[in-house]
């Protein structure tokens, strides 16, 4: 690990939203579903909500190609446990879908905490979420295309909600839980041995300031001996 790719992560993590969040209902194609995770990824966020759609993806695993490895994803059955996640958490749900209580995307508040859900690409959000919904918002559109692909009006919805927020003077600093902060730089700068400790429920070894382990022979050993601690992983 180099001093300037720990720098990277840093810098990275201090720019993270914990209080905003992106659902895609029931996205049907893995590629838009990815591009949603990179756009996340692009303004901040770091965990995805994913209501599958009945026909789920061959091949999406629960993360997305490249962007997965930055940003978490977590998948749901349906919208209403999906909302029931992010309401438990204080968020607000702005779905993007045109309604007769719709209003300009740019008119409402992304500085509070809040979830931005984007519908599947054929049929746009559904009615359950259209009802979970605090606010509808619409991208306005002047040209003769009646909508956006689902990732490109992600895209301009979250960059304003990243305008406000920096604005606001979210970005710049540390606002992750410290535990959730240094596991994910764990991950990060140990990402296969990270994913050996999550599959054989093990605790992270020791690491120094640089993120370098401290005494890898010896819990290497232990791991082998079955005598490395524990830890469940949700």
């Amino acid at each position: 690990m180099t001093p300037e790719r720990l720098a990277k992560f840093q810098q990275v993590l201090d720019n993270r939203q914990p209080d905003m969040t992106l659902i895609a209902d029931q996205v049907n194609k893995p590629q838009n579903l990815s591009a949603l995770i990179r756009t996340a990824d692009a303004v901040g966020i770091q965990q995805v909500h994913a209501v599958l759609p009945e026909a789920g993806y061959r091949d999406f695993n629960g993360t997305a190609r490249g962007s997965g490895q930055w940003v978490d994803v977590l998948t749901h059955e349906n919208l209403e446990k999906a909302a029931d996640t992010v309401q438990t958490q204080g968020m607000k749900i702005y779905a993007a879908h045109f309604s007769d209580r719709a209003v300009d995307y740019r008119e409402v508040d992304y500085t509070q905490p809040v979830a931005v859900l984007m519908g599947a690409e054929m049929r746009g959000v559904s009615e359950a979420a259209a009802d979970r919904a605090d606010e509808h918002i619409l991208v306005p559109m002047v040209g003769m295309v009646g909508s956006l692909n689902v990732s490109v009006a992600a895209g301009i919805i979250l960059a304003e909600a990243q305008q406000q927020r920096q604005a606001a003077g979210l970005y710049g600093k540390s606002r992750l839980d410290p535990e959730l902060r240094q596991d994910l730089l764990f991950r990060w700068c140990h990402s296969r041995l990270a994913a050996y400790c999550h599959q054989h429920q093990l605790a992270y070894p020791e690491v120094d300031e640089t993120m370098h382990l401290v005494d890898p022979s010896s819990w290497y050993e232990a791991a082998r001996a079955g005598r490395a601690a524990k830890r469940v992983f949700d």
